[in-house]
């Protein structure tokens, strides 16, 4: 699964670690996250995506394999 999160987070001003305190995980994971590397569980998709102001939909491109 793909995400657009680097993007967003780079657009927002907001630094892998800011972003990694608010959503209660490590720096690693928010990197391992953004090489696509790590699929989040929905909970973690669904905050990502609510701390953005976005849907899921919009933060993560789903793609059958």
């Amino acid at each position: 699964m793909k995400n657009k999160i680097e993007a967003i987070r780079k657009e927002k001003g907001i630094v892998q670690e800011e972003f990694a305190k608010a959503m209660g995980v490590s720096r690693q994971t928010i990197s391992s996250l953004e090489n696509g590397r790590y699929n989040p569980s929905i909970l973690l998709a669904y905050k990502i995506a609510r701390f953005f102001g976005m849907t899921i939909e919009e933060v993560f491109v789903f793609e059958e394999e």
